[in-house]
């Protein structure tokens, strides 16, 4: 299983862990894979996205993807979402009915960011939310491999979902609590007096020798997380 994630164009982080870089907004989506259960992190940004994501989830493991957690609420993270049937989804509490509520802004927030209108309006159309809120965390068992979901917001939004997967060296998904491949982007749903703080749960969570998946850019590590943190709390005026 693991030789095969570079052909899929996908990055291995660990056996049975990778991520996968996708164009346009650089967003990561991550997948773990346990004897029973197969794990995605966030979902895309369009139907036909997410439909492309599943396919490879299932060229690589050989199944489909039974648990999806959401790190957030933007549309380059969840519009993907519907074309998971059955999957069971988590997100931080309250994303459910943000989303639901919001999803005219949604839709538009997508099109302003390039998506065809037709493919935006069709994928909020037929959103899915999580049934599964996380309030604190949560540990999956996905067969021989528990990892733990964790609420660590809010910060880059108010909801803010962490991925914890433990192995030989800790790697955690932070979705775009971290970002790489330019300036961590605050929108109007970002909490900037929480976002340091956010970025200290995550360093409690991995350690100081965990992988820190960005949701958008490089892999990176502890070192790094904790610049970030002290630019955020610079730019934001926090401690």
């Amino acid at each position: 299983m693991d030789v095969r994630w570079e052909e899929h164009g996908w990055e291995r982080l660990a056996p049975g862990v990778g991520r996968r870089r996708l164009p346009g907004w650089d967003a990561t989506v991550g997948l773990v894979v346990g004897a029973d259960a197969v794990l995605l992190y966030d979902t895309g940004s369009t139907l036909r996205e997410g439909s492309e994501i599943r396919a490879q989830a299932q060229a690589l493991c050989g199944r489909r993807v039974t648990h999806i957690a959401l790190s957030h609420p933007h549309f380059d993270h969840v519009l993907g979402t519907a074309a998971f049937s059955g999957a069971e989804i988590y997100g931080a509490v309250g994303l459910g009915e943000l989303l639901l509520r919001d999803r005219e802004s949604l839709r538009a927030t997508a099109v302003r960011h390039g998506v065809p209108a037709s493919e935006a309006a069709t994928a909020v159309d037929v959103l899915v939310v999580p049934d599964h809120p996380v309030t604190g965390e949560w540990t999956l068992d996905l067969g021989g491999r528990q990892v733990l979901l964790a609420n660590v917001g809010p910060g880059h939004s108010g909801h803010d979902l962490a991925l914890l997967v433990p192995g030989d060296r800790e790697i955690v998904f932070c979705g775009d609590l971290v970002e790489e491949s330019g300036e961590p982007q605050a929108g109007d749903d970002a909490i900037p007096a929480r976002w340091p703080a956010a970025l200290d749960r995550l360093l409690a969570l991995g350690g100081g020798d965990a992988v820190y998946v960005p949701g958008h850019g490089a892999a990176v590590d502890a070192a790094f997380v904790r610049a970030q943190r002290g630019a955020l709390a610079a730019r934001f005026g926090t401690a």
